[in-house]
């Protein structure tokens, strides 16, 4: 029993996200170029007002606006992977280092987080690197930076 709760306890504690928001590590002009090359397929990045920031009008994926920081699985209207709404079920939070780790290899990285080897993610591109991971991260940090939590 008390290793149960102190491995949820460990759990939560990685999947919490920081009170404050930190800058990312990545390089965002980087991204930007990334983006143009290999997300616009699938995403776009449109503001609350409705203003395309990024990406075509393909939706295959959900908005990308105000990733940062944002809960798994909360694009209204849009369908999510079984893998993404167990993510979103344990409240998962889209910190760099989620994002990261998603985005070079989606549904082993959803299995693990999640620890559940039925779970699967839908997207089927993968960033070959952690640096141009981080990168895509900071471009989209850049659009729609997250509130910090004391504002």
């Amino acid at each position: 029993m008390k290793a149960t709760f102190a491995a949820s306890v460990t759990l939560a504690s990685l999947i919490a996200a920081p009170a404050i928001a930190q800058e990312p590590a990545g390089d965002a002009e980087a991204g930007t170029a990334l983006f143009q090359r290999q997300c616009i397929t699938c995403h776009v990045v449109v503001n609350d007002e409705g203003e395309t920031l990024a990406g075509r009008n393909a939706r295959t994926g959900p908005n990308l606006y105000a990733i940062a920081e944002r809960t798994a699985g909360t694009v209204d209207g849009f369908r999510y992977s079984n893998g993404i709404e167990a993510l979103n079920e344990m409240g998962l939070e889209w910190t760099e280092e989620n994002f990261v780790g998603y985005v070079q290899d989606p549904t082993p990285w959803i299995r693990e987080t999640a620890d559940n080897n039925r779970l699967r993610g839908s997207m089927t591109w993968k960033v070959r690197s952690e640096e141009e991971a981080q990168d895509l991260y900071a471009y989209l940090y850049s659009l729609a930076p997250p509130e910090d939590e004391g504002s």
